[in-house]
């Protein structure tokens, strides 16, 4: 009898299963990654995904302990608080956004807060986001996300598939690719429906009023009715309001003690000096948006608003040296990213503007060490571009090869000119790693040569060496020059010049084998 074999990606599907119980509402939940998981990939993308969402909020160290110290008394609350390491920051962002990543880094944006109207209503976002950590949400999800991905990958080792897809891993640079998955992904219905509920529990349990957390939802849905564009790409991308979620906020919260702390007057007072400055980010926020139309009268009025009424920020410093890069006028650049990097030397983008700068004026060292301390603080392809540039230079081929390679994972033009200088550096040693070529026969038996440029790098110049066995059994060889241009990812064929009376003969007798190539200027 035929023994009946187990489909693979069963088995590769009960080996990794697991069920664990949700250590907040106290079901079972299907869940791959554990507490350790957690930790590990919060504690790595805290840091990067600040970096690339504004950095941290540094201008009122008051209000960071002042939110640092609501999310404690919530976390305190928290059910795997001895699991978890809570850490809790202001972004400087004007978008109104908060998230969390597993583990429990949170973070909550600038213009979030200026939304808020008391502590409670601070204390239910905080509370949310605390119990998407708190409930691995996140783990959750990477968990169903794996399982599904692991049927695929199994489906395709049954049909021996071959495809790779290098855009596929690819983010951006700027981003690790989990944070941005991490972050953009929307949790499902019953994530969310746990964490209003549980939120509103620890609100209570730390003595809050849970109704806080309904006028929240009753703002958030009259924003979200009112289709603001600033509001529907933040907060909402990812926790969409909707008339249910109000109406479940209502009813979880009439089944709470009634009382505690709405905390209104203490919160204005707190976040007297944010609300202050509101004026002066929203007008950056023009300047931004006008300097990239490249209307830079603009820009520089609405920047030199923002600066009338705070001159200390770092990015209206460092937008002014973007202005007088743009205006050509560069010793006034390097000066307002110097002075950018004093006021918050946190923060990557003083030190990579900086660097691009110098590396312009040719001041190699200093480039060199700014755009390195750039990397520090969050990986670009325009910082590993530049450093592989001055490596290549130096001739230190190995650390340039190093830094193109990270470079060229981004489809910015950045990534697109390290991929371009990796193929150069490569290319006169193996030119048929870029450069694919085969022979091929037609219907009256002659022979062609087929090429195809695997890179995004147009070619020319392209010499096909060729050897092959003649009737006589003798081996003739020879090579032809394809002129080109042959573009990036492109594909062409020409006559060899040959004959085989059997087609069939083909591979037995003849090879092909790109020897030389260079880049078309």
């Amino acid at each position: 009898m035929k023994k009946k074999l187990i489909p693979l990606w069963l088995v590769l599907t009960a080996q990794i299963a697991a069920c664990s119980v949700n250590p907040v509402t106290g079901e079972r939940n299907f869940q791959v990654y554990g507490t350790d998981w957690e930790q590990e990939v919060g504690a790595q993308m805290y840091a990067p995904m600040k970096q690339s969402q504004g950095g941290e909020f540094i201008l009122d160290p008051e209000l960071t302990d002042y939110v640092r110290g609501v999310g404690g008394r919530l976390a305190d609350q928290a059910r795997r608080k001895e699991e978890l390491d809570f850490e809790f920051t202001i972004l400087n962002d004007s978008s109104p956004n908060a998230w969390a990543l597993p583990g429990g880094k949170l973070v909550i944006n600038r213009g979030l807060l200026t939304e808020l109207n008391s502590e409670a209503e601070l204390a239910a976002v905080l509370g949310h986001e605390i119990v998407h950590a708190d409930a691995a949400h996140g783990a959750r999800a990477q968990s169903k996300a794996m399982l599904t991905q692991l049927g695929a990958v199994a489906t395709m080792i049954v049909l021996g598939s071959t495809v790779d897809s290098q855009a596929a891993r690819e983010v951006a640079m700027i981003v690790p690719a989990m944070g941005a998955q991490l972050l953009t992904q929307k949790y499902g219905r019953d994530a969310e429906r746990e964490s209003d509920e549980f939120g509103m529990l620890y609100m209570s349990e730390a003595g809050y009023d849970p109704q806080g957390a309904v006028e929240l939802q009753e703002t958030f849905l009259k924003l979200s009715e009112g289709r603001n564009e600033d509001w529907l790409s933040g907060l909402f991308a990812s926790h969409p309001p909707s008339r249910e979620r109000l109406e479940n906020n209502r009813k979880t919260a009439s089944g709470l003690p009634a009382g505690g702390e709405m905390g209104g007057e203490r919160y204005l007072a707190k976040t007297a000096y944010l609300r202050r400055v509101k004026p002066a980010y929203a007008a950056f926020d023009e300047a931004n948006k006008a300097a990239s139309d490249n209307d830079l009268d603009l820009a520089q009025r609405k920047l030199d608003e923002a600066m009338a009424i705070e001159p200390r920020e770092s990015k209206f410093l460092a937008l002014q040296g973007d202005i007088h890069a743009l205006n050509e006028k560069a010793n006034r650049a390097l000066s307002s990213y110097r002075r950018a990097i004093e006021a918050n030397p946190g923060f990557f983008y003083g030190y990579l503007r900086k660097g691009q700068m110098e590396y312009a004026l040719e001041e190699f060292p200093s480039a060199r060490a700014d755009l390195t301390r750039s990397l520090e603080l969050i990986p670009t392809a325009e910082a590993h571009y530049l450093l592989g540039m001055m490596d290549k230079d130096a001739g230190k081929v190995e650390n340039a090869t190093v830094h193109f390679k990270a470079a060229a994972q981004s489809e910015s033009k950045s990534g697109q000119q390290a991929n371009r200088e990796l193929v150069l550096m490569d290319l006169a040693i193996n030119p048929s790693r870029y450069i694919g070529s085969r022979a091929v026969i037609d219907d009256a038996n002659t022979i062609w040569i087929q090429i195809g440029n695997l890179t995004s790098v147009p070619m020319k110049n392209i010499e096909i060496s060729y050897a092959w066995l003649d009737d006589q059994g003798q081996t003739r060889q020879g090579a032809k020059t394809y002129r080109g241009p042959l573009g990036g990812g492109k594909q062409d064929q020409f006559k060899l010049g040959i004959e085989l009376s059997n087609a069939r003969e083909l591979s037995r007798r003849v090879r092909v084998e790109v020897t030389a190539a260079s880049v078309a200027e």
